[in-house]
């Protein structure tokens, strides 16, 4: 999975690799049906928001994101019906990973580097 700029992005990416993964699975002429929609939010060490989004068939999946959807929920998202700002709002910060290496991420900014209180500025500051 990749992380991109945009929360849209990240959705619309999830989707199409969902769809792609389903097509053994499903007609084609078929809207294949999803259990959950998971998500994550990045800060970057330079302040930069990350997004990564995950479409799953069953509930009871392991997802490599956080589990944000499900049901109903999870196939609206899918489905493009669904107010951006609404998911965003209703993000919960404290589950936000922060990197503090590169590729290595914590649930809290690194405040012993300069990179790292940029970031956690950065982050207060939204």
């Amino acid at each position: 999975m990749s992380m991109y700029a945009t929360l849209e992005e990240a959705i619309d990416v999830a989707r199409e690799e969902f769809i792609e993964a389903s097509r053994d699975i499903v007609d084609q002429d078929e809207n294949p049906s999803v259990a959950q929609f998971s998500l994550q939010k990045y800060v970057m060490q330079d302040g930069e928001i990350m997004w990564e989004a995950e479409f799953l068939a069953d509930e009871n999946e392991a997802p490599e994101t956080f589990p944000f959807r499900t049901g109903e929920a999870a196939q609206a998202i899918f489905d493009g019906d669904f107010d951006e700002s609404e998911l965003r709002l209703e993000w919960l910060e404290e589950n936000t990973l922060h990197e503090w290496d590169e590729g290595e991420y914590q649930y809290e900014p690194s405040l012993d580097t300069e990179e790292g209180q940029a970031a956690s500025d950065e982050w207060d500051a939204r």
